[in-house]
């Protein structure tokens, strides 16, 4: 079953920002959306502070218990959920390493944007299984502005 994250051009770019201000090491933070219907939508990102030791942060990223507890109260204060983590590579390309796959959660969606020499260089989004063996792609659907 192809899965898809709709995100709006605005968002998207906040993250591409945020991975960017972050390098060169990995920037994070959370997504906040609804799933219904089988359909997923981001509404807002929590950018956060990489929590990670020092010399980690050019190749890991760290979200914190605390950072996960203060998500989550945010999310139901607006009434929606964290749907999702976003997180950047710095010169490195938009897939999952193995250290993500040990970490993720099979029902988060993971937008991993790809920062070359501090320039964003792609989003993609990923799924990880529910028996933890492999992500599969998410097609990302960007939403344009509606005009007035």
């Amino acid at each position: 079953m192809e899965t898809k994250l709709t995100i709006s051009s605005e968002i998207l770019t906040q993250i591409h920002r945020h991975g960017e201000a972050a390098y060169p090491e990995e920037g994070a933070g959370l997504l906040l959306g609804r799933e219904a219907d089988g359909k997923r939508e981001v509404f807002d990102i929590l950018p956060l502070t990489n929590s990670r030791e020092d010399a980690a942060r050019h190749n890991r990223y760290l979200i914190t218990a605390e950072d996960m507890l203060a998500g989550e109260m945010e999310a139901m204060r607006r009434g929606v959920d964290i749907v999702g983590v976003f997180h950047s590579h710095p010169d490195h390309p938009n897939r999952p390493s193995e250290f993500d796959r040990d970490w993720a959660l099979p029902w988060y969606s993971y937008i991993i944007t790809s920062v070359h020499q501090g320039q964003q260089a792609g989003s993609r989004s990923w799924r990880l299984a529910d028996d933890r063996s492999t992500f599969s792609e998410e097609a990302i659907v960007v939403s344009q502005p509606e005009q007035q």
